[in-house]
């Protein structure tokens, strides 16, 4: 019976010119398939990777010579966690991931940008060595000029 009603409608409505909500919401729909997004890869033959180690960490991240980001990776994210995140492994491990991730832009020369003390700066730049020719290392660990006032001394 519903069906009778919005039929009779329709017919009204194409006599009148006007359409209705209910047959307009029924006409109107498309079925769209959606295709997923894919990146277009692109070459980049020279490139340079930051690498900041930190005590608790190793964040390293590859980027163009314009500065655009490529990849990233770090030691928590090869799956080490807690203390082991500070290990000179881990760095390494990071280091591999990350090459892993630039074969895909035909990556072949690397200058490595360093900043912080911590334990993953020598492995990191021997994990990028093993795949790519390293051709700068420079150190941009900031270092203070007598900087901020020390803590007043204990008094036990």
């Amino acid at each position: 019976m519903a069906d009778e009603a919005t039929a009779t409608l329709d017919k009204k409505a194409k006599d009148t010119g006007k359409v209705s909500d209910k047959a307009a919401a029924k006409d109107d729909v498309e079925v769209v398939e959606k295709k997923p997004k894919r990146k277009i890869k692109r070459l980049v033959k020279f490139g340079r990777v930051y690498i900041k180690a930190g005590f608790n960490n190793t964040l390293l991240t590859a980027t163009d010579p314009d500065g655009n980001v490529l990849a990233r990776s770090s030691a928590g994210g090869s799956g080490f966690k807690g203390a082991k995140k500070s290990t000179p492994y881990a760095a390494q491990v990071a280091a591999e991931r990350l090459a892993e991730k630039l074969e895909q832009f035909g990556m072949q020369h690397v200058q490595v940008f360093l900043k912080g003390v911590g334990p993953g700066r020598e492995q990191g730049i021997r994990g990028l060595a093993k795949n790519f020719d390293v051709d700068l290392i420079v150190d941009r660990t900031a270092l203070p000029h007598n900087g901020c006032r020390p803590k007043k001394r204990r008094r036990v």
